[in-house]
């Protein structure tokens, strides 16, 4: 006689999932994820944050560890439009890039649901083996590495710079970060 932890574990099964319903279910998923960016002009400071010079290191690395959680979709839009300036000069190098994030985003970083291609379960260490060959070889022929490293690169120092020149003290929290951050207690009669 099996336990009832075994007849549970039977029960439940991996229901196939057409390549279409991934790619759908990715992008809603990447929606919602760039609904989170912080409005711009709170971004710049108007919104209570104050623009200053922090008076320590310590300071430094707090404030930029509260400002990238607090506008980390801000950033990767910073970023990323760094990495396609840099590559105007190459309208088809750009084109590839995009492709090759787009394939990023939607079948590894916002899947939910196991890909399965003509009956056949891949794994999520061969799709990322197979992502990975794919921006080397769109790299290696389009030669896009050096522009886009430099792009990124002043990206990165931008959203750097902020996160460490932007005061978060002066910031309102909603109510999901006050939650979080146990400042409030969550509603419990709805």
């Amino acid at each position: 006689m099996r336990s009832g932890e075994d007849r549970n574990q039977s029960q439940y099964t991996t229901i196939p999932i057409s390549p279409a319903d991934v790619i759908s279910r990715s992008l809603h998923n990447l929606s919602a994820a760039a609904a989170l960016r912080r409005i711009w002009p709170e971004f710049l400071g108007a919104g209570g944050g104050a623009v200053d010079r922090p008076h320590s290191l310590s300071d430094a690395l707090d404030r930029l560890r509260k400002n990238f959680r607090r506008f980390r979709v801000n950033y990767a839009y910073i970023t990323a439009v760094g990495g396609a300036v840099s590559l105007i000069g190459a309208p088809v190098a750009l084109l590839a890039a995009v492709g090759v994030v787009a394939l990023w985003l939607v079948l590894y970083f916002f899947r939910e649901d196991p890909l399965v291609v003509s009956g056949y379960h891949i794994s999520d260490r061969a799709l990322l083996l197979g992502l990975v060959l794919v921006t080397i070889a769109t790299a290696w022929f389009s030669s896009i590495g050096r522009n886009l490293v430099i792009g990124t690169g002043v990206g990165v120092a931008v959203c750097g710079l902020h996160g460490v020149l932007m005061n978060p003290e002066g910031f309102y929290l909603n109510e999901n970060e006050a939650t979080s951050a146990n400042l409030i207690q969550p509603n419990a009669a709805s």
